[in-house]
């Protein structure tokens, strides 16, 4: 009897003993558990903060550059207006000066050389307000677009159309027309110098919250793979990023290029209110 006794004891310290070690193991495998989950969210948070510390830098960078490049345009600008232009003006006066003394023989092209000086002092002072941003901002979005267009087809550069649809909604965020405007003057930059195309189209889209913007030509085009280190497409696309708008560019040989902007127009002004 005693030794049966004995031998319950024991089996009930053994059986404490594993339900002991087996809360132990409980505890010590919840502890890691939580340990490891705890140290699991602290890096997510880090990596998060860091990704979010790297995206403000690369917006701060961005928004630095844009800022730079719109100073430097317009300071160009001013001095197109300022200096070439005054120095056209002088010779058109000299000119004018000298018609009294021209033979008939050479009458003819006096007066050509003369309405070319006239002519490309109206061009370089077009030129200088497309580039001056407190020029665009008083013009507009659209009708600095319209400007283009209209100085596309005075110069018989190429074909060029301009339409808008829908109901214009203003720009909460005057900054965003600005690069939206350069985007497109990037296009046409593009499709006037390398694409020899005959015919270009930009068409502004308003929709109950957005703008879609299209600009399209019908000239030789290039695949786009080989050109994605194109300075002139790099900034097109990171000007589209810091508007927070949606970029796509498509182009095939011999189709022409297809650009497509989607820029959250009511959004973007909703932010820009909040910020004042």
């Amino acid at each position: 009897m005693v030794q049966t006794g004995e031998r319950l004891i024991s089996t009930d310290a053994q059986r404490y003993l594993l339900l002991y070690m087996i809360a132990v193991l409980v505890i010590v495998t919840a502890l890691i558990i939580v340990f490891f989950i705890v140290f699991q969210k602290r890096k997510n948070k880090l990596l998060l903060d860091k990704l979010k510390q790297q995206k403000e830098f690369e917006d701060t960078v961005a928004k630095t550059s844009e800022e730079i490049q719109e100073q430097t345009l317009k300071y160009i600008g001013q001095e197109l207006h300022d200096n070439i232009g005054q120095l056209l003006s002088l010779a058109s006066m000299q000119l004018g000066m000298l018609s009294v003394k021209i033979s008939e023989d050479i009458k003819d092209s006096y007066v050509e050389t003369q309405k070319i000086i006239k002519d490309s002092l109206a061009e370089v002072r077009t030129l200088s307000k497309a580039l001056n941003t407190d020029v665009i901002q008083n013009r507009g979005f659209s009708e600095s677009i319209k400007f283009e267009i209209e100085r596309l087809n005075r110069m018989k550069l190429i074909a060029a159309e301009f339409s808008v649809e829908g109901n214009p909604i203003p720009f909460g965020n005057k900054k965003d027309g600005i690069i939206l405007f350069r985007i497109l003057q990037e296009f046409i930059s593009n499709t006037v110098k390398h694409s020899n195309a005959t015919e270009l189209k930009i068409v502004l889209h308003y929709k109950q919250d957005e703008l879609l913007i299209k600009a399209s030509d019908d000239g030789v085009g290039f695949v786009i793979d080989d050109e994605k280190d194109s300075s002139g497409l790099l900034n097109m696309k990171s000007r589209a990023e810091l508007t927070e708008s949606s970029y796509r560019l498509v182009s095939q040989p011999d189709e022409g290029v297809q650009l497509t902007i989607a820029y959250p127009i009511v959004e973007r002004s909703l932010k820009a209110n909040d910020l004042l």
